[in-house]
């Protein structure tokens, strides 16, 4: 056989050994994404869960305020039914914005603010805030990474080849993003 052909030989298996590399470190960013994502998943599920209660306790001492609850009720619906990071950004600003409204109506009562049930469901609405945060940064860090591995080169010249689509960044308004919900009492 001769010298060039062992050349060729040796050039195509480095190219394919680069290609597969390539391949398998978007395969892991790509589902480091994912699973970032499955965390702020799992924490606005909590949050979506505690609604109810914390709605059921302010209707308790506030039954004339229908709108807030209906509300509270449609943009937690709605949250709990986007997909997209863009999409559930949007719908949570929504929500903030609702309970940021519940809030201003428990405000009105200052026996509630008391009861015990309604101080732990805010603790929890709290912690659990405090927790989307943490998993929204690192979601988008991961995003970040991801997205920055396919744009460096030579990583660019293929990706799209091989079928991978940058990643959406999970972003609040500039003051939402600040700041939690305001929940004051």
């Amino acid at each position: 056989m001769p010298n060039y052909l062992w050349i060729i030989i040796v050039v195509i298996a480095l190219v394919l050994v680069w290609l597969i590399s390539i391949f398998n470190a978007l395969v892991r960013w790509r589902n480091r994404v994912k699973e970032s994502w499955s965390d702020i998943d799992v924490q606005l599920k909590r949050r979506y869960n505690l609604i109810p209660n914390l709605v059921n306790t302010v209707k308790g001492y506030a039954a004339h305020e229908k709108q807030v609850f209906t509300d509270v009720t449609e943009a937690r619906t709605k949250a709990m039914g986007a997909g997209t990071p863009n999409t559930k950004a949007e719908a949570e600003k929504g929500l903030a914005g609702a309970l940021k409204s519940l809030f201003a109506v428990a405000e009105n009562y200052p026996q509630l603010r008391a009861s015990e049930n309604f101080q732990k469901l805010q603790d929890e609405l709290t912690d659990t805030e405090n927790k989307v945060q943490a998993a929204r940064r690192f979601y988008n860090g991961n995003v970040r990474d991801y997205n920055t591995k396919q744009e460096v080169f030579p990583t660019n010249l293929i990706v799209g080849v091989l079928g991978f689509k940058k990643a959406e960044f999970f972003e609040l308004e500039e003051e939402e993003a600040k700041k939690a919900p305001e929940v004051k009492f």
